[in-house]
C-alpha cells in the first residue's frame, strides 16, 4: 500500500476533481463567490497545489508560494459562522463528487481535515 493519501488517491489528477467540485458550488454561491476573483484560475491551481502538498505530494505550492500560512493568508476575509458553514457545505458537496474513488477511512479523513481546517479559519 502507497504510504501517503496523495498516492493512495492517485495523485493531482484526483485533487483536481475534487477542487473542481469545490468551485464548481463556489461560482454559484452568493457569499463565498464575493471572497474570489472574477477569474478562478489562479485559486482553483493553488487550492490543487496546496492540497497536494499537504497530503504527502510534491512541494510545488510551498516553492511558488511559500509557507501556507493559511490563516495570515485568509485574514482579509470576513469568515464567520455563515461563511464557514457555506465553505464547509461547499467542500463537503466536494468530497460527495469523489465519494465513489475513496475508501470510507480516506473519505474520514478528509472531511475531518476540511472540518478542522474551516473552523480555524473562522476570524468574526
Amino acid at each position: 500500500m502507497d504510504d501517503t493519501l496523495f498516492d493512495q488517491v492517485g495523485g493531482q489528477p484526483f485533487f483536481e476533481r475534487l477542487v473542481d467540485g469545490f468551485y464548481d458550488v463556489v461560482e454559484t454561491d452568493e457569499l463565498l463567490r464575493t471572497m474570489y476573483p472574477e477569474d478562478l484560475t489562479d485559486s482553483k491551481r493553488h487550492l490543487v497545489l496546496f492540497l497536494c502538498q499537504y497530503w504527502g505530494g510534491p512541494s510545488t505550492y510551498q516553492a511558488e508560494r511559500g509557507h501556507p500560512r493559511l490563516r495570515m493568508r485568509h485574514a482579509t476575509f470576513h469568515i464567520d459562522k455563515k461563511a464557514r458553514d457555506a465553505w464547509i457545505i461547499a467542500m463537503t458537496s466536494a468530497l460527495g463528487s469523489v465519494r465513489s474513488e475513496l475508501a470510507q477511512d480516506q473519505y474520514d479523513e478528509l472531511l475531518a481535515y476540511f472540518d478542522m481546517t474551516a473552523h480555524q479559519m473562522r476570524n468574526v
